[in-house]
């Protein structure tokens, strides 16, 4: 039986090694040591035969395929020396989708992801057609793999960390909603990261569709090249469009090629802002040239209200009202919302150093933002650039943690401000995830 050895033992590699039981002799590897884990999940690697190396390297050119999770870069020294060994590079997308009888609609972007994400499941819902929402969106795919049959398909948020390992994987409909710089640490330059987005429609055909945003430069310069294409298709809210999705004097529409289908008016959307209004004429595209009844694209944007953790309103307190943006885990993100939130604003920013450039971002406060409220790794960068780009000193506050953080913006906020989490960075210095992050802040304005 051949060997192999999974790294990162988070959500995506406890659902590759359930993948993977008994079709390898399995290895289980993660920097940190067994202690870090919760019993039950070490108890079922073993139960399912693993052998595990917590928090010691094993001999990794001793393996024949390394399954890396999002989390595990492959240009680490340990898995170039294995692939120089001879071993196979995957990831955890690349694996599950070998192991899936379904089809896939895979959605990438440096914002937007999951809203567009949730919105196309909705559709398919809608339509009565079986779907899994899957992906980067919080749920491996590996989890629902096996399971698919031929007329599932799965939903699948993607991200840069994931595409870095596909050599396969060739979804039905694939989408990139704007290409802004993000994960520069990981991926050492904008245009690195760039040619990774591009990666979800490399191994497309002309029966398939390639979505992207005729709006964004750097999304509209990077199309599929050659003869064995997939369609592409564009959507744009800013201008009329011959063929794709846009919007017309207030209403969504499509051109197909054939026909022109009206699909709702955009006062009728629930998701607020400019970007929403992006995600929804994505989602769109992707359902509708998937093969989705226009009846149940047009129902599902009219009734869907939005994700957590993404400008979502938390609650009002003494006509103050909190919401809560962690998922703005970059700078572009976080202008969105800041961008869809009425003044005055209260700003809760700062977490995980991504080597992110914030100018732009603080200039998008323009007025809008009365108070800074920074917290975590980014807190002392972001106030020197905010100081240097004319923000008032005496208007920036450091706190310790969220709490501080809340406690804070109650004691600044007046009757018709919003207090609002939007941090333009990631959340691995104070919590595992940017969820995490959003269930600390909601709870503690619900404590208030």
């Amino acid at each position: 039986m051949k060997k192999a050895l999974i790294l990162g033992m988070g959500r995506s590699g406890m659902a590759a090694a359930r993948l993977l039981a008994g079709e390898y002799e399995l290895g289980a590897w993660d920097v940190k040591p067994e202690a870090e884990f919760e019993p039950s999940d070490i108890a079922e690697l073993r139960a399912l035969g693993l052998s595990l190396f917590m928090g010691v390297e094993p001999d990794f050119s001793a393996y024949d395929l390394l399954v890396l999770s999002p989390g595990v870069s492959p240009s680490i020294e340990p898995v170039q020396r294995a692939k120089a060994a001879g071993a196979i590079i995957s990831g955890e997308l690349e694996l599950a989708c070998t192991h899936c009888a379904g089809s896939f609609f895979a959605i990438t972007g440096t914002n937007g992801k999951t809203t567009t994400t949730a919105l196309v499941g909705e559709m398919l819902k809608a339509a009565g057609m079986a779907c899994e929402v899957v992906g980067n969106i919080g749920l491996p795919v590996a989890e629902r793999a096996a399971a698919a049959d031929k007329d599932t398909i799965m939903v699948t948020e993607v991200s840069s960390f994931q595409l870095e390992t596909v050599s396969s994987f060739a979804p039905k409909v694939s989408a990139c909603l704007n290409i802004t710089p993000d994960h520069l640490d990981r991926h050492g330059n904008f245009e690195e990261y760039a040619r990774v987005k591009t990666l979800i429609y490399k191994n497309q055909g002309p029966d398939c569709y390639y979505i992207y945003n005729a709006d964004d430069p750097e999304t509209a310069k990077r199309l599929p090249e050659g003869e064995k294409i997939p369609v592409a298709v564009p959507f744009s809210r800013r201008r009329e469009l011959p063929f794709g999705a846009f919007v017309r004097d207030g209403s969504l529409v499509i051109k197909d090629g054939r026909s022109e289908i009206f699909l709702c008016r955009e006062s009728e959307l629930k998701i607020p802002g400019k970007h929403n209004l992006e995600n929804a004429l994505a989602a769109a595209a992707i359902a509708f040239f998937g093969g989705v009844p226009k009846e149940a694209v047009a129902s599902a944007l009219k009734s869907f209200a939005g994700v957590a953790h993404r400008i979502e309103f938390i609650r009002e307190i003494d006509g103050v009202s909190y919401v809560n943006d962690s998922k703005g885990t970059n700078p572009d993100a976080s202008i969105k919302a800041i961008e869809a939130t009425p003044a005055p604003i209260l700003l809760i920013a700062g977490g995980y150093e991504k080597n992110s450039d914030f100018t732009e971002f603080i200039g998008s406060f323009s007025g809008k933002v009365k108070e800074l409220l920074l917290i975590g790794f980014t807190a002392e960068r972001f106030a020197k650039r905010a100081v240097e780009l004319g923000f008032p000193q005496e208007h920036i506050h450091f706190c310790k943690d969220m709490a501080a953080c809340v406690d804070m913006g109650r004691k600044l906020a007046a009757p018709g401000d919003t207090v609002l989490l939007s941090p333009a960075s990631a959340s691995w210095d104070m919590y595992k995830k940017f969820e995490d992050r959003g269930d600390d802040f909601r709870a503690k304005v619900m404590e208030l």
